[in-house]
């Protein structure tokens, strides 16, 4: 693509030799002009008459290495090079391109391609006015025109380059740390060392007590993006554990829980394991080397390889299935595990879930692992699953949040053999007016804080969800979640300049060649990071895409009384005409009219289609399906469509017996209920039962229970009758979750929690409105046709 700037246009007049010729910078600036004296032509001319020999020596200073546009280049050529032989002059080494066939290759397809017919066509403009043919045919004004068509070809060239490039400022959130996205590291700089000099003194402390810290900032200031620098920077030593807002207030823990076994699949850069892996393999390392110092001589060669490398701990033990790898990590779980009695005692779930964990380490059979994944969840495995990787299943009593805590409390256990664990909590916007789950939340942080060694618990709030916080809480969750406090101000403009400019060159362009300084002052104007990427993706989808530009609202003063009001509106009118004036530009003095189709899509349906393939992608992803998520996620859904729908939430009971979560959706014209039983063995067995009891009961209630395809098939006979008996109930419905009703789901509840944590700048009611309006699901089908608009 050609240089903006290195580049002159000229034009000549005369037939065979020069008479007079106009240059112009690339700038728009007359930098030269010239009439060749005595020259008949130029006989009325009082100014710049210069000798034929003057005019082609300063021509040939000037054009030196610069690439000269000309229209109908060939015709300056010829005259120029007439000119250097009749003054005796060798013709010098030039570059020169003709506008004209550039005009051919950018605008193809129009019945003329002189400087008058593109001038009209595109509309240019010299000093205000459109191309006038009186004034043609003299070197200054034809140049002059030249130069904006230039301009313009330049547009279409960059346009036609940049169409085959993804929009460099497009990707403007970070939604994981586990992403990567293009980072300025001088961008929060001090505060991204503050949070590595917090985790180095939580190594330090012989205590290894946890520590917690607040990063406070606006919507779109970076707070996730610092910790995506966190795991990209420190994952390969430290466990970085991500947690996004729970949603049911009952099941916090185990959301917590559930969140972390998530991001522990998470693979460690360059190292082909996972984070727990990782964290596994140097825990039981140093464990089993410290207790067998002083082992008999047949184990050296194990411990010396173990010291050279922690993960040799899954690659030296012995091949798959072999008698030497079962005696080998029979003696390392035996160690292990009287280490842990005689550090942390026998009390609770510890004993059996680090059991699990050596488990885990020691096969390296995928569907083993996928077992005790399971099995690690608080899930009941089959029989014979439990009995294929010497486990035994949880108690049906089992308190879910009890086991939660004890777990996330092994890890961290577990980490002080390792490094410290980085937890963060995301997304806790959508808590503030939701006063149960705040409250159950608070209480889970502060039981975390005192079970859990070793760990940065880092919350990422907005500044008044903070005051909130510290309104809501008691000191003694404050005092812990907010030992330290770091604030996110706004990065310098020099800063997100170059953050414009990097995220530019990583697609190969010139950020110079996209905005001018009158763009590039107003996407640097915007309050947030978010904001100038937004502003910039705006402006390179208008120069793109001929996307058209909103006008970016100005605060208005309040009116004094009901004449100013009137006046004010009168002049925001004004200011709209003026502004859609400007977009269809003035129609006097054109000849050609052109017609284009601009396609407008709406920000929800930009979102969908933005956020589609990143859910498809991450479905394939390992990941805890459990029954208080989803129904967690479809109850955020329902509360968050009566901003435009009347309908009621609540739920049934069956005495005291265990159900399947759901929700019961009331309507005037009938009811719902929607369940959720994705877990297996006896817990599905008994809870399907229950829930066909309930179906039985009311039958003037549509019931639907929902599995996702991904949990284990139902092998037992009684839970495939109870199956079938659902689906021939006259009012009830079983669904398999396929993998486009999951995506579907999830990008529901996704949009919904984005806009509820202001990752996403527009309206609730206007979101859901388009979303019933383009978007092809069981929910929304449910609410439009059942529930009444409010």
């Amino acid at each position: 693509m050609q240089n903006k700037t290195n580049f002159i246009v000229i034009d000549t007049e005369g037939k065979e030799e020069l008479t007079e010729i106009a240059i112009i910078s690339h700038d728009g600036q007359l930098i030269y002009e010239a009439f060749v004296k005595n020259h008949r032509r130029n006989q009325e001319i009082r100014f710049s008459l210069k000798d034929r020999l003057e005019i082609v020596t300063d021509f040939a200073k000037i054009a030196q290495e610069k690439l000269i546009i000309g229209h109908y280049a060939q015709h300056d050529i010829d005259i120029l090079k007439n000119s250097f032989n009749t003054v005796g002059k060798s013709w010098p080494n030039l570059t020169f391109q003709c506008s004209f066939l550039l005009a051919k290759t950018y605008f193809r397809g129009l019945p003329s391609y002189s400087l008058e017919y593109l001038s009209k066509y595109l509309n240019l403009k010299v000093d205000g006015r459109y191309f006038n043919q009186d004034f043609a045919h003299t070197a200054r004004y034809d140049a002059q025109f030249t130069h904006q068509l230039y301009q313009k070809i330049m547009e279409q060239q960059l346009k036609e380059i940049l169409r085959l490039k993804p929009n460099p400022f497009g990707t403007n959130r970070v939604d994981s740390p586990f992403q990567t996205h293009i980072d300025l590291k001088e961008i929060y700089e001090n505060e991204f060392a503050m949070l590595k000099s917090i985790i180095a003194d939580i190594k330090q402390d012989n205590s290894n007590q946890s520590k917690g810290v607040v990063v406070i900032g606006e919507a779109g200031s970076g707070k996730t993006h610092l910790t995506m620098r966190l795991a990209q920077e420190l994952l390969t030593d430290n466990r970085l554990l991500f947690i996004r807002q729970p949603n049911h207030p009952e099941t916090i823990l185990y959301h917590i829980y559930s969140r972390i076994l998530e991001s522990f699949i998470e693979i460690v850069k360059n190292s082909g394991y996972s984070q727990l892996e990782c964290l596994l393999a140097k825990s039981f390392s140093k464990i089993y080397l410290k207790e067998r110092e002083q082992t008999a001589k047949k184990e050296e060669t194990i411990l010396k390889l173990l010291s050279e490398d922690y993960l040799n701990i899954y690659k030296v033990l012995g091949t798959e299935s072999s008698e030497k790898k079962r005696k080998n990590w029979q003696t390392i779980e035996k160690t292990i595990i009287q280490w842990w009695h005689k550090t942390y005692g026998f009390s609770g779930y510890a004993t059996e879930i680090v059991k699990g964990l050596i488990k885990f380490c020691s096969y390296s059979d995928r569907g083993k692992r996928d077992l005790i994944k399971r099995w690690l969840a608080g899930n009941e495995l089959e029989p014979s699953e439990v009995e294929a990787v010497g486990l035994s299943n949880w108690s049906a009593e089992m308190s879910q949040e009890d086991f939660s805590l004890q777990a996330i409390a092994v890890f961290g256990k577990l980490s002080m053999m390792d490094e410290p664990l980085m937890i963060v909590f995301d997304q806790l916007e959508g808590l503030k007016n939701k006063e149960t789950l705040l409250n159950n939340f608070g209480e889970a942080v502060k039981e975390m804080f005192t079970h859990t060694p070793n760990s940065l618990m880092i919350f990422n709030l907005f500044p008044d969800r903070w005051q909130h916080f510290e309104q809501f809480f008691d000191h003694s969750v404050i005092d812990r979640i907010s030992q330290y406090r770091i604030i996110l101000s706004r990065p310098s403009q020099e800063q997100l300049y170059q953050l414009l400019r990097l995220r530019a060159e990583t697609h190969e362009i010139e950020i110079e060649s996209l905005f001018t300084q009158e763009e590039l002052n107003v996407i640097l104007a915007q309050n947030s990071v978010r904001s100038v990427l937004n502003c910039a993706s705006d402006h390179y989808k208008h120069r793109v895409n001929d996307i058209p530009l909103l006008p970016i609202p100005q605060p208005q003063p309040l009116p004094e009384n009901f004449e100013a009001e009137v006046r004010l509106e009168i002049e925001r009118l004004k200011d709209e005409i003026a502004f859609i004036k400007g977009k269809l530009g003035h129609q006097e003095d054109k000849i050609i009219e052109q017609h284009q189709t601009i396609n407008s899509i709406h920000p929800v349906q930009e979102y969908l289609a933005q956020h589609k393939p990143l859910l498809e992608q991450a479905y394939e992803k390992q990941t805890i399906i459990s029954d208080s998520d989803d129904f967690g996620k479809l109850k955020t859904i329902l509360e968050a469509f009566r901003a435009i729908r009347v309908l009621e939430l609540d739920f049934l009971r069956l005495g005291k017996k265990e159900l399947p979560e759901h929700l019961l959706i009331k309507a005037k014209e009938g009811s719902f209920v929607i369940g959720f039983l994705h877990n297996s063995g006896n817990t599905f067995t008994s809870r399907i039962k229950n829930f066909n009891e309930l179906v039985v009961h009311h039958r003037q209630i549509r019931f639907g229970l929902l599995r996702d395809q991904r949990q284990p098939l139902i092998n037992s006979k009684v839970g495939k009758e109870e199956i079938e008996k659902l689906k021939n109930a006259e009012n009830g419905k079983f669904t398999v979750m396929t993998k486009e009703n999951r995506v579907g789901f999830e990008l529901i509840y996704k949009l919904v929690t984005d806009i509820e944590n202001k990752d996403i700048e527009i309206e609730l009611a206007d979101a859901l409105k388009t979303l019933e309006s383009c978007f092809d699901h069981w929910i929304i089908t449910m609410v439009k046709e059942h529930f009444l608009l409010s």
